[in-house]
């Protein structure tokens, strides 16, 4: 029951997000992009407490599938209509690939800052061709194109597409790569190596690509495959960070990879433990390094690649941050919370002089519980510091 009232206390206006949902995907195109019915409370209904669309320290984008929760990202960075809020290209992936949603998330990153929407195949969900036809992207630029097709995503016909095909997860984020460094008119200093056959380990990396324009590019557990060793060799010895343990990408990868750059292994055992790794990590100017309180953060299930990819975006503007994970079952794992502890804000005198984390909450109360939001809200409230404490 109290979870039943939580989803029916969305108010009106209280996260941007979900009218943005609303807007771009309809009620009818796509119904759980609304969360509950939408429907006011009855006479003399308890309203909850916390709404389960936004708290004071998280905002949810409230939908379960992932071309709804990809379409409501992409309209939360391009909110308006005017030329100044519309990107230049818009990514196209099909849903049927996890890997090309999260090596086309480096497209997001300067120069095209292009956000992600999913087809299913050669078909556009309503959710995806709402939001397309809300961002109208300009095709302005080196790229030229309004629209950039990853495998065997659709082609919108109306639109001005650009493909990058590949046979293989391999070769698709290697042609990737290669067309990011020739728009960027670089190769970038770095590449993350993730693991093509463990989705929840390789999620973290889509957000830093975001951000960065550092490319993804994939192995298999025991076999460094051509094409990501040729794509590497293009980079001219890059620094070469491999995501995930020895368990998904083996040791022997690790060697051959050390004969074509520097390698730097980040992670750790499980899915939850190897993306605060990742996100504490930093070398020079690779990694987040977030070990103090003042940044932004993504949460979503780890059982849901394709919203790494999805969810991009919000990682490469506005609040900056890393993705964590939650369980498969939506709760919060503790090596989570207490990484959310070790970063909590603090004030000495005044909170308005002290610094804030926000986190978006991907997905809805199936993927990310109402109980998990409450907790993470109440974990990245700015608290006052004692004396007591600072000297502990």
């Amino acid at each position: 029951m109290e979870s039943i009232k939580l989803r029916r206390s969305l108010l009106l206006g209280v996260a941007v997000v979900t009218a943005l949902a609303l807007a771009s995907c309809g009620r009818a195109g796509d119904a759980e992009t609304t969360g509950a019915s939408g429907a006011s409370p009855a006479p003399g209904q308890t309203v909850a407490a916390i709404p389960s669309a936004a708290t004071k320290n998280t905002t949810r984008i409230w939908a379960s599938s992932p071309a709804s929760i990809a379409a409501s990202a992409a309209r939360a960075v391009y909110p308006a209509a005017g030329a100044s809020q519309r990107p230049l290209s818009v990514v196209l992936a099909d849903s049927a690939s996890w890997q090309s949603t999260i090596a086309g998330a480096v497209l997001m990153a300067a120069p095209l800052h292009a956000p992600m929407l999913l087809t299913a195949g050669a078909k556009i969900p309503a959710p995806s061709a709402a939001a397309l036809s809300a961002l109208a992207p300009t095709g302005a630029g080196k790229n030229g194109a309004q629209v950039i097709r990853l495998g065997t995503a659709a082609s919108p016909t109306s639109l001005k597409s650009l493909s990058i095909g590949g046979s293989d997860p391999f070769t698709l984020a290697a042609r990737i790569d290669a067309y990011q460094a020739r728009i960027a008119g670089r190769w970038s200093n770095a590449v993350v190596i993730a693991s093509s056959e463990s989705p929840a380990m390789a999620m973290p990396a889509a957000a830093w690509a975001a951000k960065s324009g550092d490319s993804v590019l994939f192995s298999g557990r025991d076999e460094l495959p051509a094409a990501t060793a040729a794509a590497i060799k293009a980079h001219g010895k890059p620094k070469i960070y491999i995501l995930g343990p020895s368990s998904v990408i083996s040791e022997n990868v690790a060697r051959e990879l050390a004969a074509l750059g520097q390698v730097t292994r980040v992670g750790a055992k499980t899915a939850s433990a190897n993306a605060i790794a990742f996100a504490r990590f930093s070398d020079g100017d690779f990694g987040w390094g977030i070990i103090d309180p003042g940044h932004g953060l993504v949460l979503t299930n780890e059982a849901a690649p394709l919203t790494a990819g999805g969810a991009a975006p919000l990682s490469a503007s506005g609040s900056y941050g890393p993705l964590l994970l939650v369980g498969r079952d939506g709760s919060l794992p503790p090596d989570v919370a207490n990484y959310l502890r070790d970063i909590r804000p603090g004030y000495s005198s005044d909170p308005v002089r002290g610094v804030y984390n926000h986190a978006w909450i991907i997905g809805d109360p199936v993927a990310v519980t109402d109980r998990a939001q409450a907790t993470i809200d109440g974990l990245l409230e700015i608290a006052p510091v004692t004396k007591e404490a600072a000297n502990r």
